[in-house]
């Protein structure tokens, strides 16, 4: 069984950054792809970013993020990082991450395992 830990959230500025990390363990095996979700109360969950496994390291973001946030793995520690810079108060929301083997379960939010999620609080 993997487990999988967020760790990093907190509470900042508009223009500010915050950087989130996912641990995942309890398997000899790392080769996950990994992503991350967000949601907010009342509204449905929306991929934020997600970055494949091995030394190709694909990676996709949501329109709203990209050029903003940037996922990166450290496969030696089995941590994925997300660096979230110039946020916006509409980035406020709870962020999950998840693994899983395929990337196409990743792509289609099917990941098999999930954290239980870091907030994220931007204000205005």
């Amino acid at each position: 069984q993997v487990q999988v830990v967020e760790s990093g959230g907190g509470s900042v500025q508009a223009g500010g950054s915050l950087t989130l990390s996912c641990a995942a363990s309890g398997s000899s095996d790392r080769s996950y792809c990994m992503t991350w979700f967000r949601q907010t109360p009342g509204k449905e969950r929306e991929g934020v970013a997600a970055i494949a496994w091995g030394t190709t390291g694909t990676t996709r973001y949501e329109d709203s993020v990209r050029g903003r946030f940037t996922v990166s793995r450290d496969d030696a520690k089995n941590i994925v990082y997300l660096q979230m810079d110039n946020l916006k108060p509409e980035d406020t929301a709870m962020y999950y991450c998840a693994a899983d083997r395929t990337w196409g379960s990743i792509l289609r939010g099917a990941a098999q395992y999930w954290g239980q999620g870091t907030q994220v609080t931007v204000s205005s």
